[in-house]
């Protein structure tokens, strides 16, 4: 690969791992701490690994008790590596056969490899300047828990897997289980060796490793090299020597390993946040439906009713009404209205000089109904809104919107309270009626001014004058008729218009009191279910990058 290309590919690995890491971070809280912490080790490793030797390819051999592994190391080693550097029957601890030692210890350390052997060059395969390093590994299926450890920690170091097979258990549930399928998307880095094949007949060396293929392509590693060798004989050990060399002088296997480390990581991640596809599509899980602003003006409604809004609403018309009647009704009977309670009054709303970040109603505190409608109404709110993610984020969301819910109640009688229900707003047409009405009584008390007069004068026997007449009705009589029956006329009317601007008022006292409770209820609802829905967002994109989508 050109050196354009392979910086290529290391850019799109930051991305990826920079999108790995931004999608561990916004999962905190949603998904398993134990899958988080996997993949902060894989993070862990991947920073660890690019920090050491480029030039050095690391390739494991891996393999069952009797596979040959060793032998197979031998071989393509050219040299007894193994059992001369050890001296024992099986490998109890990681044996490097090293190709250019130069930088190459820093890397050995990190891998924990204390036995190095310098390897003599070997043409056609490595030399010091190939930059290889074969690692001879414990048996996964050892007895000794210290030997299957030290397998389980390589598989996740060394940037090469060369697993050696042996006809009788190939098919063996151990390794296909336990290592080989879940390591699916590292095919690139992997090689498969079926050693021994002196041990079958030849005619049915073919059929085993076309068994072995199919078995490898249900596990998801359908495109992996898969080789027959014999250590003994020396038959397909170049066909090895060769595959490994590929991945030692192209340069790419720890890239392709960390590639595949990170798709196995998202994949997990995918897995964790309840995506019910398959893994390996990393696709996060579904989409949420989100906040709608039919969702919103339900969620403000009901949490407005739970709230007494319409006790407010029905408080604001029968004030104004009340207000109105003392305003402009007929001025002989509107005193009687003085005696009736303001009923805004009654619920602490009408309170001019209160500052409002204190003022809290009389509204009838929430009672079980109450707080049962509250309940709903924010768990069908984030129902609706979470409808469509994964389980884990669906429990985040509802857990979110439930996080306020203790202080909506104080919060929303506190915004009832804060609203301006234009209580001391006066009517412009309550002047005019008023002193209408006024003009009427005081027409009327001159008409009976006058008839008393006249009756005064004929009391005592003095000389009465002629009292003018409209139509042959006395002026004073008039004046008492049409002063009470104006006054009448004008207290009905004006019941009438009251009722009319009293409805108004209430419209807008209950859009006032609605919009402040949709506030809140922004505040300690929508807005951190909006939180948690960006944050499943974020999250969903960010591992659609890791995946490599």
């Amino acid at each position: 690969m050109s050196r354009h290309g392979a910086a290529r590919v290391e850019s799109q690995l930051d991305r990826r791992l920079e999108a790995l890491d931004d999608a561990r971070e916004l999962a905190a809280g949603a998904l398993p701490q134990e899958t988080l912490d996997e993949v902060l080790q894989v993070l862990d490793r991947a920073s660890s690994r690019r920090s050491l030797s480029a030039d050095h390819t690391v390739v494991g051999f891996f393999g069952a008790t009797g596979s040959g592994k060793s032998s197979l190391f031998n071989a393509v080693s050219g040299a007894e590596i193994a059992t001369a550097a050890v001296r024992r029957p099986t490998t109890t601890e990681p044996l490097a056969g090293i190709w250019g030692v130069q930088g190459s210890d820093a890397l050995l350390d990190w891998l924990e490899v204390r036995q190095r052997h310098v390897a003599a060059p070997v043409p056609g395969f490595a030399e010091d300047g190939t930059g290889l390093i074969l690692l001879d590994l414990p048996d996964f299926d050892s007895t000794r828990a210290a030997n299957r450890e030290i397998v389980q920690r390589m598989v996740g170091l060394v940037d090469v897997l060369v697993w050696v097979l042996d006809p009788q258990k190939y098919a063996d549930a151990a390794v296909h289980q336990d290592f080989l399928a879940p390591l699916s998307a590292h095919g690139a880095v992997t090689i498969v060796v079926l050693n021994q094949v002196d041990r079958l007949p030849k005619h049915d060396v073919r059929p085993v490793l076309d068994s072995l293929k199919v078995i490898l392509a249900g596990e998801g590693l359908g495109k992996v090299q898969v080789l027959g060798a014999s250590a003994v004989l020396g038959t397909g050990v170049d066909g090895v020597r060769s595959a490994i060399r590929q991945k030692a002088m192209e340069r790419q296997a720890v890239a392709q390993r960390l590639a595949a480390d990170v798709t196995t990581a998202a994949a997990r991640l995918a897995e964790a946040s309840g995506d019910g596809a398959s893994a390996n599509r990393a696709s996060g899980g579904g989409k949420a439906a989100g906040v709608t602003a039919a969702s919103k003006a339900r969620l403000a409604e009901e949490l407005a009713v739970a709230a007494n809004v319409p006790l407010v609403v029905d408080a604001v018309v029968r004030s104004y009404r009340l207000e109105a009647t003392r305003r402009t009704g007929w001025p002989v009977t509107r005193w009687l209205a003085r005696f009736r309670p303001d009923p805004l009054r009654r619920l602490n709303l009408r309170r001019e000089d209160a500052r409002p970040e204190l003022n809290r109603t009389s509204l009838p505190p929430a009672g079980a109904p109450e707080r049962a409608r509250t309940d709903a109404a924010v768990r069908e709110f984030a129902e609706a809104a979470s409808d469509g993610a994964p389980g884990p984020w669906r429990a985040v969301i509802r857990s979110a919107a439930r996080e306020g819910r203790d202080r909506l109640p104080d919060a929303v009688d506190q915004a009832i309270a804060s609203t301006d229900l234009s209580a001391a707003r006066k009517s412009w047409w309550w002047g005019g009626f008023n002193a209408v009405q006024w003009l009427a009584l005081v027409t009327a008390l001159a008409g009976f001014a006058w008839l008393g007069v006249l009756a005064a004068l004929g009391y005592l026997q003095l000389p009465v004058p002629e009292v003018p007449r409209v139509q042959g009705w006395p002026v004073p009589t008039v004046m008492i008729g049409g002063g009470v029956l104006l006054g009448i006329l004008l207290a009905v009317a004006a019941r009438f218009i009251a009722r009319a601007a009293a409805a108004s008022r209430g419209a807008l006292a209950r859009k006032g009191l609605r919009s402040a409770v949709a506030v809140v209820a922004q505040d300690l609802v929508v807005e951190p279910v909006e939180l948690e829905l960006s944050r499943l967002e974020s999250f969903t994109a960010a591992l659609k990058t890791a995946a490599g989508r």
